[in-house]
């Protein structure tokens, strides 16, 4: 008997120890279990043995539940580590050290529990954030591959990125996909690359319709500035982009409205050159001799002589065109910076003086020619000194008679230029002063020389 009641009692200490540790394990107690559990001497009945065992049964199925509870909480924080690339087992030892330790046993207390979730709830957020931070940019990313025609190979760098755009929270679970080092730092230094090279593109994209367009673009949208501006932070490289992207609309809705001056003055500016070339060609005293190509020659010669009739209406039509533009915009017509009335009206003034001049030279030789023959008619004709008198005078050749002409009226013979080629350079707005310029000087000059040849032979 004496026997049976030790065995009871034993049974009692060892029920009553499990369910001492599992309550410590379950509520956290740092009470430390005695080796011997106190037991009631005076009730060791079966009834109460077995009222101990459904207390620790009880127990330990609360026990089971809390671990899988803690297992499912580490193994969501373990996923959302991998994906953000943040460590798992200190993550979780900051919550408690037994988390951190695959082998030893784990807390499960309500504080531990409590903790768990409270930290999965903070990475979620932050995985979210991440998320679309990342979606944020892979768009972005989109959007400057389309405008940058980005190969397909540098492309697929950042397809694990890219893929994930429309994908939901719970779609993200590849490793690292979320990682600020890895993905969100290295997208963001590309976004940046590609906005400056972005920002460059469309700036050259203004400068190249301005210079089609004969426009000045705006000096403070420089390409050196936008860089400099985006690289120091002072200004976002989308807020440039917008500002060039404004000013390629407004560029292209005026050189839409100039299209049909454009076109006059490019003519305008053709007929110009063809009236150097023809003036250069007319002081050629050897344009009608025969050879190779001359025929050629005679018939552009006939054409610019054509054009340069038509110049004076054409002046006055472009100039005609060009204020009710002005009138009807409020702006001023500008040919790479220069206002085109003002070339017009220099033109015209510049065309003026050359005819007035060339109308004195002809006043002036018609008077020479008048006293060359009173001279002779006093005191009669002198033979020529290059040319002994018995030498018999030969048949005038038709290529020499415009010439002796010119020195029969008194005119001088015309120093000798080669001709242009067939096809001139395109005149300039700034151009086009110095050839008029020119051609009035060299015009001057020649009939400077023809007045002194007269004024010797008298």
């Amino acid at each position: 008997m004496k026997k049976r009641k030790i065995e009871r009692r034993n049974q009692f200490v060892q029920v009553l120890q499990q369910i001492q540790i599992i309550t410590n394990e379950i509520y956290g107690s740092a009470k430390l279990v005695s080796s011997k559990a106190v037991v009631d001497e005076s009730d060791l009945s079966l009834r109460k043995l077995e009222e101990l065992h459904k207390q620790l049964n009880e127990l330990e199925k609360e026990k089971n539940d809390r671990l899988k509870q803690v297992e499912d909480h580490l193994s969501m924080l373990n996923s959302l580590c991998l994906v953000m690339g943040m460590d798992f087992k200190l993550t979780v030892a900051e919550v408690h050290p037994s988390l951190g330790d695959s082998e030893g046993f784990w807390s499960i207390s309500n504080n531990t529990i409590e903790q768990l979730a409270t930290l999965i709830k903070k990475l979620q957020e932050v995985k979210i954030q991440r998320m679309q931070r990342l979606q944020d940019l892979g768009t972005t990313m989109l959007e400057l591959w389309n405008l940058m025609d980005t190969p397909i190979e540098e492309q697929q760098m950042f397809q694990n990125v890219t893929c994930n755009i429309a994908a939901s929270e719970h779609e993200i679970t590849e490793p690292n996909t979320l990682s600020v080092e890895a993905e969100v730092s290295r997208l963001e230094e590309l976004k940046s690359s590609k906005m400056k090279e972005l920002v460059l593109k469309k700036r050259l994209e203004l400068e190249e319709i301005c210079r089609k367009t004969h426009l000045v673009p705006d000096s403070q949208s420089a390409v050196e500035d936008a860089i400099e501006a985006i690289e120091s932070g002072a200004v976002g490289a989308a807020t440039i982009l917008e500002q060039i992207e404004l000013q390629i609309a407004k560029v292209k809705e005026e050189a839409f409205s100039r299209r049909e001056i454009l076109e006059r003055v490019e003519k305008w500016l053709m007929a110009c050159d063809e009236e150097c070339w023809l003036e250069e060609y007319n002081r050629d005293e050897n344009r009608y001799n025969a050879g190779k190509g001359a025929h050629l020659t005679l018939k552009r010669a006939e054409k610019a002589r054509s054009l340069v009739n038509k110049l004076p209406g054409m002046v006055e039509a472009l100039a005609s065109k060009t204020m009710a533009w002005e009138k009807e915009t409020e702006v001023e017509f500008l040919y790479d910076g220069i206002r085109l009335l003002s070339m017009l009206e220099e033109y015209t003034i510049l065309q003026q003086e050359k005819e007035q001049e060339r109308r004195r030279l002809r006043d002036q030789k018609k008077l020479q020619g008048q006293l060359i023959a009173e001279q002779e008619a006093l005191y009669g004709s002198k033979p020529s000194p290059s040319k002994p008198l018995s030498v018999k005078k030969g048949p005038r050749h038709s290529t020499g008679g415009a010439s002796s002409r010119r020195v029969s009226l008194g005119g001088a013979m015309l120093p000798t230029h080669k001709p242009d080629s067939l096809h001139s350079a395109k005149a300039t707005p700034q151009t086009l002063h110095k050839r008029t310029e020119r051609m009035f000087q060299n015009d001057h000059l020649n009939h400077r020389h023809d007045d002194a040849i007269p004024a010797f032979s008298a």
